[in-house]
C-alpha cells in the first residue's frame, strides 16, 4: 500500500498523483480517461476503462461433440461466474439432447432466456438486473423453502405427512442459491455490481454464505425424505420421539443463526445456536452407535441421523457468521454469565 497527499487545484478541485507502475501497467497516461467507483462502504476505486468488463461480458464456448451434461455443466457455470450471454457452438452440430438440455436449464435458471438458436449456435442471455434484485429477501425465501422441506422430511419419518417429488423442492432451493452465488461472483469482477445490489463487501459475502448452508440443508431435506418414502412403515415409539427431537433442535439452530445474520439477533442468539448444534452432534452420536448395535433396527435410519446432525453443524455456521460480524463490527458482548441467570 502506498500513500499520497490530497492537493487542492484552483481553489476547488482535489487531486492526487497516481503510482507510476499502476499507471503503465494499465496504460494509463496523461489524457487517459479512467473510471471512478464509489462504494457504498466508504471506498474510491480508480479503474482503467474496460478492464473488468471480460469477466461478466459475453462468452463463447465450443460444446463436446456427444453428451448432454457438458452442456449442462457449462451453462450453470457460466450463469455462475455471471456471465450476461453466453454463446455455446457445436461445429457438427447440437442433438436434440443437448438442446433439451439448454431449453431446461434456461427455465431452472432465473432470468434466463434462450435468445438465438441456429443448428451450430445457441446463444443464452441473463436479463437479471442486480438494482431490481434483493438478496436478503432471497435468502430469506431460501430459508423458508430449505426448513419447510426439512419440517416435512422429518414428519415423514413418523407418518404424519406424505413428501412428494422432493426434488423438485430442492431444484426450487437450488434455483435460489444459483442466482444467489451469481450476483456474489459478479461482485467479485464487476465493482458496481455491489453497489446495484445495496450492499458492502461483507454483507454480500455473509448473506452468500449463508445461502450456501441453507443450499446444503435442503440437500439433507430431500435425502431424509427419499429415505421416508423407501422404510417399509413409520418409525414409532421412543425411536420416533428421538428423532423427531433431534430433528426439531436442528432446525432451531437453523433458524437462530439465521435470525443473527439476516434480522441482528446479537451474539446471545449465536451462542444459543452453536450450543443447540453441540446438543444435536451428542444425541445424534448416541442414537447413531444404538442404532448401529440394534440387530433390528432399519440401517437407512442411521443416513437421517447423519443429515440431521449435518443440518446442525449448517446452522452452526451461519452463527458463526454472525459472530464473526459481531467481532468485526465491535458489537459483540460477553456471554451472559449462567449464574447471574439463575438469581
Amino acid at each position: 500500500m502506498e500513500t499520497r497527499k490530497i492537493q487542492q487545484v484552483g481553489g476547488g478541485t482535489y487531486t492526487v498523483s497516481l503510482p507510476k507502475e499502476w499507471a503503465q501497467q494499465a496504460e494509463v497516461s496523461a489524457g487517459t480517461v479512467v473510471d471512478l467507483h464509489t462504494h457504498i462502504d466508504g471506498l474510491l476505486v480508480i479503474q482503467a476503462d474496460d478492464c473488468d468488463h471480460g469477466a461478466t461480458g459475453p462468452v463463447e464456448i465450443q460444446v463436446p461433440s456427444d453428451g448432454a451434461d457438458a452442456v449442462e455443466q457449462t451453462l450453470r457455470a457460466a450463469y455462475a461466474a455471471g456471465a450476461e450471454e453466453i454463446r455455446l457452438t457445436a461445429p457438427q452440430g447440437f442433438s436434440d439432447d443437448q438442446r433439451r438440455v439448454v431449453d431446461r436449464v434456461a427455465r431452472n435458471l432465473t432470468g434466463v432466456a434462450v435468445a438465438e438458436e441456429s443448428p451450430t449456435e445457441v446463444t443464452v442471455r441473463t436479463m437479471l438486473d442486480a438494482a431490481e434484485v434483493s438478496i436478503s429477501q432471497s435468502v430469506r425465501q431460501l430459508q423458508f423453502v430449505a426448513l419447510s422441506m426439512h419440517r416435512d422430511a422429518a414428519a415423514a419419518l413418523t407418518g404424519e405427512k406424505t413428501v412428494e417429488q422432493p426434488a423438485d423442492r430442492d431444484d426450487q432451493a437450488d434455483r435460489l442459491y444459483a442466482m444467489i452465488e451469481r450476483h456474489f461472483e459478479r461482485g467479485l469482477s464487476k465493482l458496481d455490481e455491489v453497489d446495484a445490489l445495496g450492499l458492502t463487501r461483507p454483507e454480500l459475502f455473509q448473506l452468500w454464505a449463508t445461502a450456501r448452508e441453507l443450499e446444503r440443508v435442503a440437500d439433507h431435506a430431500e435425502r431424509i425424505a427419499r429415505v421416508a418414502a423407501r422404510l417399509e412403515s413409520p418409525v414409532t415409539g421412543d425411536l420416533a420421539d428421538e428423532l423427531e427431537a433431534i430433528a426439531a433442535t436442528a432446525q432451531r439452530t437453523v433458524e437462530d443463526g439465521i435470525r443473527v445474520v439476516i434480522d441482528d439477533a446479537g451474539a446471545d442468539t449465536a451462542r444459543q445456536a452453536l450450543s443447540a448444534r453441540d446438543r444435536v452432534r451428542a444425541d445424534a452420536t448416541d442414537l447413531d452407535r444404538r442404532l448401529f448395535e440394534a440387530p433390528e433396527s432399519d440401517y437407512r435410519l442411521t443416513h437421517v441421523v447423519d443429515s440431521l446432525e449435518r443440518t446442525a453443524e449448517h446452522g452452526g455456521n451461519v452463527a458463526e457468521l454472525g459472530l464473526r460480524r459481531a467481532v468485526r463490527t465491535g458489537s459483540l458482548a460477553p456471554a451472559a454469565d449462567p449464574a447471574d441467570a439463575s438469581d
